[in-house]
């Protein structure tokens, strides 16, 4: 290297054109070298070069300069860039926590609510529930306590009125024919305390083994609870044809008065009772089969069958 004379710095300090006044220079992002850092910040050699000696001059610049210095610095170093990357990572992760939190607080609200009504539900299920089954209860005590108050139905006589046999036909067929008329008395009570029953009858037959000599007809009925009633119904067969099914009637013809027929007569009656309105119901059967036995010289007199009588 060769060292410059003071005849030299002189010669090119009048050489060197007058500076004009400094203009704002335009900012731009431009980090200088760390070897020129370094000499800005410890002040090197007032021989340097015109840039150095520019950034000593303006203050404001220089303050611009080492700023974006620093930036620039700050994205050169790796470290820098990672560790604002991390706080910028940690804030968007911060953020997605809070949002994610308050979803949460919303669904337990919304589940918390669920919950409730369903647990509402469920209660008012059970409610029910025991209410419907207590009530089954109920109506099956009731129930229960009404088989014991079964009607109690009594036969009381039977009154053979008149009885006629002629000879006749059955579709071109030769055959006596029977007719015959009769009343049964009949006692029907009912013992409950707290039910009324309704009564129907299946028609009451008179039946000579297995041919059926005579029918009738008993209307329906109620029967308040405690209270009984007589009913009279009428039993009668008109030209009934005996097909000489009856070898007794046929021998005695011409002498009805000593003729003695033995019958069965058999009905069933039908109660039922409403307790706790058509919830509640209970029915009765009363099958009865009497044993009697018909005198031709004891006709319009009662025949007693209180004790031949069978109750089904």
């Amino acid at each position: 290297m060769h060292a410059k004379t003071d005849s030299e710095g002189t010669s090119l300090d009048a050489s060197w054109p007058p500076r004009s006044p400094p203009r704002r220079p335009i900012y731009y992002v431009q980090s200088p070298s760390n070897h020129d850092v370094e000499k800005m910040s410890y002040g090197s050699s007032p021989t340097g070069s015109p840039s150095h000696h520019y950034y000593h001059a303006s203050p404001i610049h220089h303050s611009r300069e080492s700023s974006t210095s620093r930036f620039s610095a700050s994205l050169k170093n790796p470290k820098s860039l990672s560790a604002f990357k991390h706080v910028q990572l940690d804030n968007q992760r911060h953020h997605r926590r809070r949002r994610l939190g308050d979803e949460d607080d919303d669904d337990d609200e919304l589940d918390g609510l669920h919950s409730g009504s369903e647990r509402n539900v469920r209660l008012y299920l059970c409610i029910a529930l025991f209410f419907v089954m207590l009530f089954t209860v109920f109506c099956l005590i009731l129930w229960g306590a009404s088989k014991a108050y079964k009607p109690k139905i009594s036969v009381k006589n039977i009154v053979f009125e008149s009885v006629n046999l002629q000879a006749g036909n059955d579709q071109g067929v030769p055959t006596d024919m029977l007719s015959l008329n009769s009343t049964v008395k009949i006692l029907y009570r009912n013992p409950a305390t707290f039910f009324a029953v309704h009564v129907t009858s299946t028609p009451p037959e008179l039946h000579y083994l297995q041919l059926r000599l005579a029918s009738g007809e008993m209307k329906k009925f109620s029967q308040s609870r405690k209270t009984q009633r007589t009913i009279r119904t009428v039993v009668k067969g008109y030209q009934v044809p005996l097909y000489g099914g009856v070898s007794v009637l046929s021998s005695a013809r011409e002498h009805l008065e000593r003729v003695s027929l033995p019958l069965n007569l058999t009905f069933v009656m039908r109660s039922r009772a409403y307790i706790l309105g058509r919830l509640v119901q209970s029915k009765f059967y009363g099958r009865v089969r009497c044993s009697v036995t018909l005198h031709g010289n004891k006709l319009g007199k009662p025949l007693n069958l209180t004790n031949s009588c069978i109750y089904d």
